[in-house]
């Protein structure tokens, strides 16, 4: 999980706590965060909220805003951390948001499919939970397959140089 960081806060592992999404789904949560976190300060505020929304197409009242953000801001700054932002995605995945609320469009229209591998209710939730033991060997499986793509690219492009090379040396005699 977290260890505790030198200002005594624990530090964030989003790996650690939302097992029940996959690496690519948290690193496709993380972009999707820092594209809209234009102050680049590690938080969407309301105006940037207000902005994502808009360009997912479900643009929201200013009290429609400022009820998404309370929804889930558990440390109440009134703006939304990354993993403030993750919540919205559990709750999605498990099915607690309003079918009418704008963090559930904001799921929704977000092009991060939960419902794959996220839980979809309290019955696929303990059924999640059971498999949790998994969780450690998935995500193994998921950066061995990681390292062999980076070396299958990185053996590619050893041969297209030695391929250029090739060429190259016929022009130079």
């Amino acid at each position: 999980e977290g260890s505790p960081g030198g200002d005594g806060r624990r530090v964030f592992s989003p790996a650690g706590e939302f097992r029940e999404f996959s690496r690519r789904q948290l690193r496709d949560m993380e972009r999707l965060f820092r594209q809209y976190d234009a102050g680049k300060d590690g938080f969407i505020d309301l105006m940037e909220l207000k902005l994502m929304m808009e360009k997912l197409g479900a643009p929201q009242t200013h009290l429609g805003l400022k009820n998404m953000i309370k929804e889930v801001d558990e440390d109440l700054d009134s703006k939304l951390s990354f993993r403030e932002f993750l919540l919205i995605f559990r709750k999605a995945a498990a099915g607690e948001l309003q079918e009418d609320s704008g963090l559930h469009a904001l799921a929704r229209l977000s092009e991060i499919d939960v419902s794959t591998e996220g839980v979809k209710g309290a019955k696929n939730f303990f059924e999640a939970k059971a498999q949790a033991i998994n969780e450690a060997s998935r995500f193994e499986e998921e950066i061995k397959a990681e390292q062999e793509e980076k070396k299958k690219q990185a053996e590619e492009l050893k041969q297209r140089k030695a391929a250029f090379k090739e060429l190259q040396s016929t022009f130079t005699q």
